[in-house]
């Protein structure tokens, strides 16, 4: 995904969740509904986190320096993760909160319409922003499925606008149904319903953001299909014979470091080696252009060692760990 992808999405995110939320603020005020309290509320969630994606992705852009080798963009995965306990707190348990109690007191609605007014420019408006995520996820997703992309995306903006526009939508469509039935029946429980129902969808979709994002700040590594091309990259059947073995961990969404034991042959000097690794370095660069650390150790290739691995790799002088 490229940076400039994620942020045309938040801004548009941005924009639509702060007018929805006035609407929605307003409407609260003429109508009572506790469930466009919990959708206003849903809103400037919303727009807060796009905020710290927004800082996130800044403070990601940082250079390099003595303290921090690698720079700083792991960022935008803390501040994805922030993004998750926001949805979760501010957004997901106040609405379930909120949805109690209005189903253990209801009260009637005033001006109705002023509720189905503002959903109704709610849809458009979050449709309008759910659009614009689709339009620049499905540039970057390419041939992956839209779970194996929420989930494999290593990049956390364009995910996390999808997630929260399909749940702000689906809200939306919940808080008419519980304005609609309360109207239709003159029971203010089901607005409390429609409440608690939009509270359950934003704790689950903060439980999904919060579990996608762990995994990316505990470090994940490359996709396998990045990984072969690293492999490929590497050999070149003269200089380097064979990969022993690597390792891949994502600094940022488009930064990688590539550490690797490559074989090369028993004969050649140490001028030959170190050309050979110049190379190599070269190749992988060309061939996944996002591998920006890259550590190279030579050595003589041996099936015994590919086989190993790097942990259980013997040490000189010592037994193979276990």
């Amino acid at each position: 995904m490229s940076t400039e992808g994620g942020t045309k999405a938040l801004v548009a995110a941005l924009s639509a969740n702060l007018a929805i939320a006035v609407s929605k603020f307003a409407a609260f005020a003429f109508t009572g509904s506790s469930s466009m309290l919990a959708e206003g509320v849903h809103s400037v969630a919303d727009s807060g986190n796009q905020v710290l994606l927004l800082i996130g992705g800044k403070r990601a852009a940082r250079e390099a320096d003595s303290q921090h080798p690698f720079g700083y963009g792991r960022e935008r995965y803390v501040y994805g993760f922030l993004v998750a306990i926001v949805l979760f707190t501010v957004g997901g348990l106040f609405a379930c909160y909120e949805g109690y109690h209005k189903i253990r007191d209801p009260h009637e609605l005033h001006g109705w319409y002023w509720a189905v007014g503002v959903l109704v420019f709610a849809i458009l408006m979050e449709g309008w922003s759910f659009l614009t995520a689709y339009r620049e996820a499905d540039k970057a997703k390419g041939a992956l499925g839209w779970v194996d992309y929420i989930r494999r995306a290593k990049a956390p903006e364009l995910p996390v606008v999808l997630l929260e526009d399909s749940g702000a939508l689906i809200g939306l469509v919940l808080a008419l149904l519980g304005v609609g039935l309360t109207v239709a029946t003159g029971n203010g429980v089901w607005d409390g319903v429609g409440t608690l129902s939009i509270g359950i969808l934003l704790v689950v979709i903060a439980i999904v953001l919060a579990l996608e994002t762990k995994s990316l700040l505990i470090g994940e590594s490359a996709d396998k299909e990045v990984v072969a091309l690293i492999r490929e990259a590497l050999v070149d059947d003269e200089a380097v014979t064979g990969v022993i073995h690597m390792r891949t961990l994502h600094l940022g969404p488009e930064e990688l470091l590539v550490a690797a034991k490559i074989g090369v042959n028993a004969e050649d000097s140490a001028a030959q080696v170190a050309r050979a690794i110049d190379a190599a370095e070269a190749r992988v660069r060309r061939a996944v252009p996002i591998a920006r650390a890259l550590y190279l150790e030579p050595d003589i290739y041996s099936a015994e060692k590919a086989a190993a691995g790097p942990d259980r790799e013997a040490t000189p002088g010592g037994p193979v760990p276990h």
